[in-house]
């Protein structure tokens, strides 16, 4: 006689094992397919609300660059470089909000230590960048970019306020030729963003290479878009 056959489980161990099950697919989800993050600044303004308590939600693509790599004009989120200021700061609290954050970090659901930041690709590697065009705008390869979603960009005015002039516009950025496997992103929110381009923008006299770059390979994925609040619920572009 078969003792075990159509035996069931108690209650709370099939409410247990019901909710292990859905921890473990969403951390799968969350982990390897479509991950959740939140806007921590204003950087990326308008195309993505952010402050310090709150901003939109977007959902991240993280297989949308499995065996290639991401291209200009993409909105990425990737894993702060140490060398890079943060937008945002994460308490390294016990108790409750540590073992969140710890959980976190294992599962990718909700809050972790590792901080992570949003901004567009505008040059790959072996692109040149470099700015002013004649009307101020980014030049890649000697071509100037056209980026209508510009928020507030740093004051420009042809043969008053340009890169020849004294003082020269802040907006100004010399020459620089984008490293192979590294990518240059700036903010959306041109004149309040912690970017690959800050280094040019706060000094008057910039002397050198004041770019920065990012490792393609510390993208986590594309911004598919925002998925809260609901009046701001869409793809991004």
């Amino acid at each position: 006689m078969n003792i075990g056959a159509g035996k069931k489980l108690p209650l709370w161990a099939s409410v247990a094992l019901n909710m292990l099950i859905a921890l473990v697919a969403v951390s799968l989800v969350q982990g390897f397919l479509v991950k959740a993050y939140r806007i921590p600044s204003g950087s990326m303004e308008p195309t993505l609300q952010g402050s310090a308590d709150g901003g939109d939600r977007i959902l991240v693509n993280r297989l949308a660059y499995l065996g290639s790599w991401p291209g200009a004009g993409d909105i990425v989120v990737f894993t702060r470089p140490d060398s890079w200021e943060a937008e945002s700061t994460v308490p390294r609290s016990g108790g409750v909000a540590g073992i969140a954050r710890s959980f976190g970090d294992v599962t990718g659901i909700g809050p972790s230590n590792e901080q992570f930041l949003v901004k567009r690709v505008v040059a790959t590697g072996g692109q040149t960048i470099s700015c002013c065009a004649d009307d101020g705008k980014l030049l890649v390869d000697g071509k100037p970019l056209d980026e209508p979603y510009i928020f507030v960009d740093l004051p420009f005015e042809a043969g008053s306020l340009d890169c020849q002039s004294s003082p020269r516009s802040l907006r100004c950025v010399p020459p620089f030729t984008v490293p192979e496997g590294e990518l240059v992103v700036l903010g959306d929110h041109r004149s309040n963003s912690v970017d690959s381009a800050i280094a040019c923008r706060t000094s008057a006299d910039v002397a050198g290479d004041c770019v920065r770059t990012i490792p393609a390979s510390a993208v986590v994925g594309q911004v598919a878009g925002r998925f809260w609040p609901l009046n701001r619920a869409g793809g991004v572009g």
